[in-house]
């Protein structure tokens, strides 16, 4: 027979009667880590069949404990200037919150991480691409780095597309 000690029953006992607490403890250092003051560049296109805009976008990025918010300004065609912004909280492992793109329509995420990205599904406001679904990636690029990334499907072809790629360093 196996003996445990108080404190790994008890352990054993939060993990099954309450995991998002146990689990959730994991993030926190996950998401401090993408804290900060961030600027780059990248692309974004109107369609999945348009051309790419070029980017430049500086975002502030802060973490308080369980929760992640980023906002910044993005500028294209030298002349337009578009506030965008996500506000992510975690519950157990799961990844939630709203998404604020350059077509300024609140939009939900949804997801998880997965080593050093986190995985959401994103649901459009509006019609975008023919739906409302698409995915979108904020990954870790090293300490001083990080991609985030949006992929829609192409309503004509079904193939996947990214729509928009942001390559941040932090300052």
């Amino acid at each position: 027979m196996i003996r445990f000690g108080r404190p790994v029953l008890a352990l054993l006992f939060l993990a099954i009667a309450f995991p998002e607490v146990v689990f959730a403890a994991n993030e926190a250092p996950f998401l401090q880590s993408l804290a900060g003051d961030w600027t780059g560049g990248g692309m974004m296109k109107r369609t999945t069949a348009s051309s790419p805009i070029n980017l430049r976008c500086n975002f502030q990025s802060k973490a308080d404990g369980q929760a992640l918010s980023m906002n910044g300004t993005c500028k294209g065609l030298l002349v337009v200037s578009r506030a965008v912004s996500a506000n992510i909280a975690v519950t157990g492992t799961r990844y939630a919150g709203k998404y604020i793109g350059p077509s300024g329509g609140v939009s939900s995420l949804n997801g998880g991480r997965s080593g050093d990205a986190i995985n959401l599904a994103v649901t459009w406001s509006k019609l975008i691409n023919g739906d409302r679904t698409a995915s979108m990636t904020i990954q870790r690029l090293g300490n001083d780095a990080i991609r985030i990334r949006t992929i829609d499907k192409d309503p004509d072809s079904g193939q996947q597309v990214v729509t928009s790629e942001l390559n941040l360093k932090r300052n």
